[in-house]
């Protein structure tokens, strides 16, 4: 009996060193096989456990047992590391350096992230209204139907709605929800929140993204940024908001590009006026990105339909004011001379890092 119990814990000691000695898995399978096997000294202490009388065999196989259970564990924990192992060394000969990127050949170190034109645009347009008195506002990008349309003088048997093709959302009624066309909704935010807190006159800007059904171009993206401006003061004119956008195109555009207004239609403006500036890629001599005529229309413009007032409880005899918007995304386009407006969205590198 002691014979069969010495056996196993010196087989015990002696697969303890052989399992720390495994250098791969395959090594801890022969072992495995070799000291669990059935030609094992776990297998021949097993069978001779019949030729023990009662007493011997209940030690000898609490023994057995023991010993089992611990070559099983030393190989079980072995095994792991093992795999651990093995899975660490494929990932490090799978593994891609980051660190640089190949385009076109050429290899460019990959710098950490920085804005993109259409948020330097933003900014700069901020920077400048700021500087002109006006303070910045935002709005959700998912509207409801009265903000985007009816709250702006758009009702829904206007024909006004065939100019936009709209993105609607699966929420509520059908054609309830919608992914804003334009930001004019945040105007009425605010008036809504000037007229209820008492915090009249306003004069804000409103950046952000706009959707529309449109096929991508030159001059018109699917997904684009608008700033829109709103004015609401005692004694307000169109000469206010004539001087508002002479100002602007100065201080944006620089001194050499000239603006103009042309008589228009907007639901939500009375009367209301396209502005356009000279294109900056062509300087006013035609091209294909001013289709020719040496104009790039920027936005819309004009004074607040008493309707649109009406709509927020804003009281049209003491108050008016004006409105206007644009594409951030086109005064990108025209400072940085880009012709085609898709390369905003293209990701090619080469053109990304001319504004990093």
């Amino acid at each position: 009996m002691s014979s069969h119990v010495d056996s196993l814990e010196t087989l015990v000691a002696s697969t303890r060193t052989a399992v720390a000695e495994c250098r791969s898995l395959s090594d801890l399978d022969s072992l495995a096989t070799e000291v669990m096997g059935k030609k094992s000294e776990l297998a021949s202490v097993q069978k001779s456990l019949a030729t023990l009388t009662p007493d011997e065999r209940k030690v000898v196989g609490a023994a057995l047992q023991e010993a089992r259970q611990t070559i099983e564990s030393l190989v079980a924990g072995k095994r792991s590391e093992l795999e651990e192992f093995a899975q660490a060394e494929k990932f490090a000969k799978e593994s891609l350096d980051l660190g640089d990127v190949v385009v076109d050949s050429i290899r460019l170190p990959l710098h950490a992230g920085s804005p993109g034109v259409v948020a330097i645009t933003q900014a700069a347009l901020e920077d400048v209204f700021v500087g002109m008195g006006f303070t910045v506002a935002d709005g959700p990008e998912i509207e409801t139907d009265w903000y985007n349309f009816e709250a702006l003088n758009i009702p829904p048997a206007h024909p006004a709605r065939g100019m936009w093709d709209t993105f609607y959302v699966d929420l509520g009624e059908p054609e309830t929800v919608l992914l804003r066309t334009h930001t004019s909704p945040t105007q009425i935010h605010l008036m809504h929140d000037a007229v209820l807190n008492d915090r009249l006159p306003i004069h804000a800007v409103m950046p952000g993204r706009c959707f529309r059904r449109d096929t991508p171009d030159a001059r018109h993206l699917a997904a684009f940024h608008q700033i829109e401006g709103l004015v609401v003061d005692e004694g307000i004119t169109f000469a206010d908001l004539a001087g508002v956008i002479e100002n602007f195109t100065r201080a944006y555009f620089g001194p050499e590009i000239s603006s103009r207004l042309r008589p228009a239609y907007f639901p939500f403006t009375e009367p209301s006026a396209e502005f356009e500036i000279t294109c900056t890629i062509c300087h006013g001599e035609g091209c294909r990105t001013c289709s020719h005529t040496g104009w790039i229309e920027l936005g819309g413009c004009g004074m607040v339909d008493p309707a649109v007032f009406a709509a927020v409880g804003i009281d049209t005899d003491r108050y008016s004011g004006f409105a206007f918007g644009f594409g951030i995304d086109r005064c990108a386009q025209m400072r940085h001379q880009i012709a085609d407006m898709r390369a905003l969205t293209d990701n090619d590198v080469r053109f990304l890092r001319s504004f990093a």
